[in-house]
């Protein structure tokens, strides 16, 4: 499988309705940036990264794909996915620039597209050539009703409506005002039952004494996790708030490296793990992630920067990961899409990562990669 070009490429992808909103983020379309690796024998592998959509930003991703780590791919084998991810993470002169931010998401779309060619080579799914299925079935929680954007009202009528259709797990946003949010998230509560898991998810926002004060009030209302309370780095604000309070704490989204998670393992400032493969340098970088907590006995939860395509394999086949994100924006951008039934992800059956984009995806939302 001797590697014969490396193309990026970028899809734009519009969010549920025209706009969505968190408490640091305001976007209407989801940018799915990545590189379509090609091998002699004419198989093709797609990767990608997850983006807020800003074309210059995009751009300056795909060049990178382009100019700094597709000439280091071609003419090597792409089975040997191990050895070329040392090769891009090691590269001295990528080092002395890098190791996060955008040659870490070049990183992630090049190491997903070669998953993705090793289990096509092998005619399997992913999860299969990740060492099999390791559960029944994986647990689906919807994110996509749960955006501070919505109004109250409707944030009810979706909860009630996400779990009428079979979720058994829900995700809102926090980081307006505690008061507006623990009023909130006491409705929504309200209206799905004790039965259904309800995390909530600050995306940085606060300040240590703030998250204090809404835990206080969220205890009563059983909150399954607290993603990214605090700014993603600060280890030991997340210790403290772990230590203080009866809401176990959830983080991962915004760290680039394993040793970024090492931290926080250490400090025992983390009780859900949730590392990206967009994020992160792929599926490879991801995979130690995991074992790493499992060796710690903390669950996984991966976020979906890739809307889930990749990770519904990676939670099919790892046993530390308990549940997954679904939003639903991009999924049928692609040929073998990440699905949920009865509140369940559907097991994915084609050969590959789940990242062949349809023809129809590649007409309508490709923009220019450089």
């Amino acid at each position: 499988m001797k590697i014969k070009s490396v193309e990026p490429f970028i899809l734009h992808v519009p969010v549920t309705g025209s706009q969505i909103a968190d408490s640091t983020h305001s976007i209407s379309h989801w940018g799915v940036v990545g590189a379509c690796i090609t091998t002699e024998d004419g198989l093709a592998g797609y990767g990608f990264t997850g983006t807020h959509a800003h074309l210059p930003g995009d751009q300056l991703i795909t060049r990178c794909i382009a100019t700094c780590h597709a000439p280091l791919l071609v003419g090597e084998d792409a089975g040997d996915v191990q050895r070329l991810w040392l090769k891009l993470a090691r590269n001295p002169a990528l080092q002395w620039i890098g190791r996060a931010g955008i040659t870490t998401l070049s990183h992630a779309a090049i190491d997903i597209a070669l998953w993705d060619l090793k289990a096509k080579s092998a005619g399997v799914p992913l999860w299969k050539l990740l060492g099999g299925q390791v559960r029944p079935k994986v647990r689906a929680y919807n994110t996509d009703i749960g955006w501070l954007s919505i109004g109250d009202a409707q944030l009810v009528e979706g909860a009630q409506r996400a779990v009428a259709e079979g979720f058994t797990g829900i995700k809102i946003k926090v980081g307006s005002t505690v008061e507006r949010d623990l009023r909130r998230l006491a409705a929504v509560r309200a209206a799905i039952g004790p039965d259904v898991t309800l995390a909530v998810d600050g995306n940085g926002k606060w300040d240590l004494a703030t998250c204090l004060r809404f835990c206080r009030g969220a205890e009563a209302q059983d909150v399954y996790w607290f993603e990214e309370p605090l700014w993603y780095d600060d280890v030991k604000g997340h210790a403290d708030l772990a230590r203080a309070t009866r809401v176990p704490v959830a983080l991962g989204e915004q760290l680039y490296t394993q040793d970024a998670f090492s931290e926080f393992f250490h400090q025992r400032a983390i009780h859900w793990v949730q590392p990206d493969v967009t994020r992160m340098a792929g599926i490879t970088e991801v995979w130690r992630v995991c074992e790493t907590a499992h060796s710690y006995r903390l669950p996984v939860a991966p976020h979906a920067g890739d809307m889930s395509q990749v990770h519904v394999h990676l939670n099919h086949a790892h046993p530390a990961c308990e549940v997954l994100e679904y939003i639903p924006w991009i999924k049928d951008c692609f040929t073998d899409p990440a699905e949920v039934v009865d509140g369940d992800f559907r097991r994915p059956s084609e050969p590959g990562a789940g990242t062949t984009p349809t023809p129809q995806a590649w007409e309508r939302f490709r923009q220019p990669a450089a």
